[in-house]
């Protein structure tokens, strides 16, 4: 009888016996993974580049207001307003972090490992969601943190003006966090359907400036119902419809001032609501189909 060639060797393996934490904590790390993912932490120096130029040129503008309000006395521009000033800058920030977030990952064919584990596939995307959400809220509501701490150390009426700003920020950061919102649903939705950041950015670019120009066609029609109902046309100016019906005096101070939405401001708002479902809904289906695969 031949003696056996094999060996077996024992290189220390051993089973885990530690805690094996739940679907809340895997969650937490997909949220944790993507908000430090969009801002580049953890990354190379190249990855960090454009978003902390963003975060830079938002500091930097709302560090002037802040100087020139003190200088002056006068507020120069609200913390609403600054949101709508810096929308522009979110775009290109979205167009940037989304593909970021998820097409990477459709490009490199690591799904099938997520899903292999007991990830349900809807946490996913709403995790990358959330992330995004986040990053966004804190690219508009950190500079005007920024300004409300100039305010209300150069505030002369002490206590009650700092209480007064506190009441001035807290609207605008939930402004800021409306077009967090709705920018993230649209962008991320559009991501995830191409495993190609480029395509991806450039398609998220797209849907937010190709649909201005038909606000402008809309707003010049001979008709007053159709005038008030063209900033349903963009996602830019959807927000703002919404902002200027909900905060009138924070955005648009005085008689007649903003955009001529009429009494449709209840109209924004819901349009506001199911834009953000459906895109949510959509991403939800997207990854349910890919896990099917």
């Amino acid at each position: 009888m031949p003696e056996p060639t094999g060996v077996i060797h024992d290189i220390g393996y051993q089973r885990y016996t530690g805690p094996r934490l739940g679907r809340r904590h895997v969650f937490g790390a997909l949220y944790g993974h993507g908000l430090r993912t969009v801002f580049g932490l953890g990354r190379s120096a190249k990855a960090k580049i454009f978003p902390w130029l963003v975060v830079g040129i938002v500091t930097v503008v709302a560090a002037g207001l802040t100087a020139v309000r003190s200088q002056l006395g006068e507020v120069v521009m609200t913390y609403a307003q600054f949101a709508d000033a810096m929308s522009w800058l979110v775009i290109f920030f979205v167009a940037v972090a989304a593909p970021e977030l998820v097409s990477r990952d459709l490009r490199s064919g690591v799904l099938p490992l997520y899903f292999s584990r007991p990830l349900p596939r809807d946490d996913y995307a709403l995790a990358k969601l959330l992330s995004l959400v986040s990053a966004i809220w804190l690219l508009l509501g950190g500079p005007q943190l920024v300004m409300f701490l100039g305010a209300a150390f150069t505030t002369p009426d002490g206590l009650r003006g700092t209480w007064n700003e506190l009441l001035d920020l807290l609207p605008g950061l939930l402004y800021a966090g409306l077009w967090a919102v709705v920018f993230a649903s649209i962008g991320l939705l559009v991501a995830s359907l191409t495993g190609k950041r480029a395509f991806a950015a450039g398609g998220i670019v797209a849907v937010f400036l190709m649909t201005t120009p038909v606000v402008g066609v809309l707003s010049i029609l001979p008709s007053r119902a159709v005038n008030e109902l063209a900033l349903l046309a963009s996602p830019s100016t959807l927000v703002q419809g919404v902002g200027s019906w909900a905060m009138q005096d924070l955005l648009y101070p005085g008689a007649g001032a903003g955009p001529p939405i009429g009494s449709f401001g209840p109209v924004y708002a819901v349009v506001a609501v199911l834009l953000v479902t459906a895109c949510t809904a959509l991403l939800l289906l997207r990854y349910r189909k890919v896990a099917a695969r």
